[in-house]
């Protein structure tokens, strides 16, 4: 599996789904699978603008990753988020046949972030708004990306900036490097 973390704007959802589609994977986004459920209840907890519990969205991830058995490689993205699915994910790695290969960390001045979400025109993507998921951002990622370093994960930070495909060519090159493609 592939882990794709950044903040909102860092382009994780669209390297991963060009990845996916080049080289026949599948990009699971943890958004994506929460917004396609059929759970009343769990629509019901987002509608509310909620946090969903951890143990709905790794049950919902660990479904999506089962029926993906068949695929060669998985792109995640947007999972996991806290240390608690971090823990899930490299714990769970041998029901599922599959380890973490690599994290790939794009890293985008806030400036970029803010002409990028900017352009995506959402109305919460406030310049406070988004000075705020940076915060959050950074609270909950560090913990998970020192978990998984000590869990000997490898993970690599990339340039998040500059073109769509400028930025594809650095995370192919670094996959490429690591005969993962």
């Amino acid at each position: 599996m592939i882990v794709f973390f950044g903040p909102a704007g860092a382009g994780k959802s669209v390297q991963g789904q060009i990845l996916a589609a080049r080289m026949g994977w599948r990009w699971l986004s943890a958004g994506q699978l929460l917004r396609d459920t059929k759970d009343v209840a769990l629509l019901h907890v987002m509608h509310e603008g909620k946090m969903v519990p951890h143990e709905a969205i790794t049950k919902i991830m660990g479904e999506a990753i089962s029926k993906s058995a068949n695929i060669n490689q998985l792109i995640l993205d947007g999972f996991p988020r806290l240390l608690e699915q971090a823990k899930w994910l490299t714990d769970s790695q041998p029901a599922h046949g599959r380890s973490v290969a690599l994290v790939i960390v794009l890293e985008v001045p806030r400036e970029e972030l803010l002409k990028r979400l900017e352009i995506r025109g959402r109305a919460d993507d406030t310049p406070e708004a988004i000075d705020e998921r940076l915060k959050i951002y950074r609270i909950e990622m560090y913990p998970v990306l020192n978990y998984l370093t000590e869990q000997n994960v490898p993970i690599v930070h990339i340039d998040g900036t500059g073109s769509v495909g400028q930025v594809h060519d650095r995370v192919v090159a670094e996959l490429t490097s690591r005969e993962l493609v």
